[in-house]
């Protein structure tokens, strides 16, 4: 669907479920940046990738060495390669176009969530989020992983370092079941902890240059940012959604929090982290339900970053919240009974895709309201009786505003047909030149055992051609059609008539009556003459087909016919 053309008065949020994709058991699902694609991950530890503009399954990863249930699944920045985690500890890194692993790195907890390095073409980075655990940054090559920290120190100098609190026995840090997210452009990470707080920390260096306070302070259980980069969506576990402004470039975002850093030396330690941190992120809006105080799962913004999403996490419920930015809910939609497990926005078009604990994706979309009435192309369709006022020179045969239109175009103007116009939704979209956006269809092929029968079959059916009659190659050869020698048709239909009194014996030979046996006995009967044995002559056949007369008398002709 084009932008341009969605109707901005009905608002650009889904409505209903337009239909369910069914492969499996599926878990999680993710968008590439286009929204051509969708990879879901299953139970069984394959990756399914759908392609969305047809419904249709356009390629599994399968790895004999990961049967167990996916976790997450993450799209790199041009769509060719996708990252993996799994319930066995694996983090999977999978080539789309081939099909091939391209790594595989095994972690000592399970992962929640992984992400790519969304600045390189190439990944080799990623950020995981284990169960019980800090995030960790893994290097995808090496195999080796670097713990982020969680929290800060406010000793000696005031350095940043991960807190030494409740520690576990292997000296790993405290459970912290929190999230964290790369930028744009994947030179900062920011960090929720259960302190209620959002940490900065520089990919590079891995160094914390500033703090967020969340109010409430409770632990942050999912940190994601709006496409373009602007807004920043947490969700915390006193059941607040809250949307940040960012208010750092998006290009070069670590040189000028280093800058804003070192500028302010009027506080150290914490305070001058906090200090910081107001400079990068803004509190915008907070989203909750006031009246039930639900918890909420899988939030995200919408493709344009207009609309923030929050799924309901009470059992049994599918139900997604729509909001707009300005805090109003505008739209509740209800699913089957069937508890949500993911939510992924489209990244163009007004559609959401859910994931149920049952394993089906449900695709929810706008409910159009079709009209097929054949109106001139300035018909204005009215909801209420308005009244009109023509133009003085309305009905004229030639109006004086036509006469006063010139003609601005240049014939002879060359039209450019080449060159590529940006497309407003992708802000990147010129350097996207090897980006993936479709998968080529590879037909299956045929079961071997469906192939064997097939063949047999087949070669059944020349068997029972080529022993057939002779006559049929002659048919053949003259251009008639060709029946099965079984069929008794093939003899009197693809032959001459003389073929046919050569071809006699072949038809089914009734059993002859003791009549009929001394008939045949007699001697010198000639084949044409009709013998009558009693009553009169007339010829006809008594209702069990015999060649009798209407006195019981046997006629000649049918016996010749039938039994000579």
């Amino acid at each position: 669907m084009n932008v341009p053309i969605i109707d901005p008065l009905q608002g650009d949020f889904p409505e209903v479920i337009e239909e369910y994709l069914q492969h499996g058991n599926m878990k999680c699902i993710a968008f590439n940046r286009r929204g051509t694609l969708l990879a879901a991950g299953c139970a069984d530890g394959s990756c399914v990738i759908w392609d969305f503009e047809t419904r249709g399954v356009a390629k599994e990863l399968r790895d004999k060495d990961c049967i167990a249930p996916i976790t997450s699944v993450c799209w790199s920045k041009y769509g060719r390669h996708i990252l993996a985690s799994a319930t066995d500890k694996s983090l999977t890194l999978w080539n789309v176009v081939n099909g091939e692993k391209m790594a595989r790195v095994t972690l000592q907890q399970t992962t929640l969530h992984a992400r790519l390095h969304p600045g390189s073409s190439t990944p080799s980075f990623c950020l995981a989020c284990p169960l019980s655990s800090a995030p960790i940054l893994v290097d995808l090559n090496t195999g080796s992983s670097t713990v982020l920290p969680v929290s800060v120190s406010d000793a000696g100098n005031g350095t940043t370092a991960p807190h030494p609190r409740n520690k576990f026995s292997d000296g790993s840090p405290p459970f912290t079941p929190t999230a964290a997210t790369f930028n744009k452009y994947g030179d900062l990470i920011y960090v929720g902890n259960s302190r209620g707080e959002i940490l900065i920390v520089d990919s590079k260096n891995i160094w914390v240059h500033a703090i967020i306070p969340i109010s409430g302070g409770s632990v942050v259980k999912d940190i994601v940012f709006s496409r373009n980069g602007q807004y920043l969506l947490t969700n915390s576990n006193d059941r607040v959604l809250r949307v940040y402004e960012n208010l750092l470039p998006q290009k070069f975002a670590a040189k000028e929090l280093e800058a804003i850093s070192s500028n302010d030396n009027e506080f150290q330690g914490i305070e001058k982290l906090k200090v910081v941190g107001s400079k990068c992120l803004l509190l915008f809006r907070e989203f909750q339900d006031a009246v039930t105080k639900i918890q909420w799962k899988a939030p995200c913004f919408s493709g344009d970053g207009e609309w923030v999403i929050g799924a309901s996490a009470s059992k049994g419920e599918h139900k997604l919240y729509i909001w707009d930015r300005a805090g109003y809910l505008v739209k509740i939609l209800e699913g089957p009974k069937e508890a949500l497990i993911d939510l992924a926005w489209h990244p163009v078009r007004p559609l959401v895709v859910s994931v149920s604990v049952a394993g089906l994706v449900y695709i929810w979309a706008k409910d159009h309201t079709e009209n097929w009435s054949a109106f001139a192309p300035d018909f204005k369709e009215l909801e209420e009786n308005e009244e009109y006022i023509e133009r003085e020179d309305e009905f004229d045969l030639m109006p004086e505003s036509e006469k006063a239109k010139d003609l601005d175009i240049n014939q002879d103007e060359e039209i450019d047909i080449v060159t590529i116009e940006k497309d407003s939704a992708f802000s990147d979209s010129d350097a996207s030149q090897e980006e993936l956006c479709f998968l080529p269809a590879i037909p299956l092929p045929d079961v071997p055992e469906q192939q064997d029968k097939c063949l047999g079959s087949s070669s059944k059916l020349e068997d029972s051609n080529h022993s057939g009659s002779p006559f049929s190659i002659e048919a053949a050869q003259n251009g008639q059609a060709i029946l099965p020698a079984s069929s008794p048709l093939e003899v009197v239909g693809n032959s001459t008539a003389e073929e046919a009194v050569e071809t006699s014996s072949l038809k089914r030979k009734r059993k002859p009556s003791a009549k009929g046996m001394e008939l045949q006995a007699e001697k010198g009967r000639k084949p044409s003459t009709k013998i009558k044995l009693s009553g009169k002559s007339s010829k006809s056949k008594n209702k069990h087909g015999d060649g009798l007369d209407t006195n019981g008398s046997v006629l000649e002709d049918d016996v010749t016919d039938d039994y000579l």
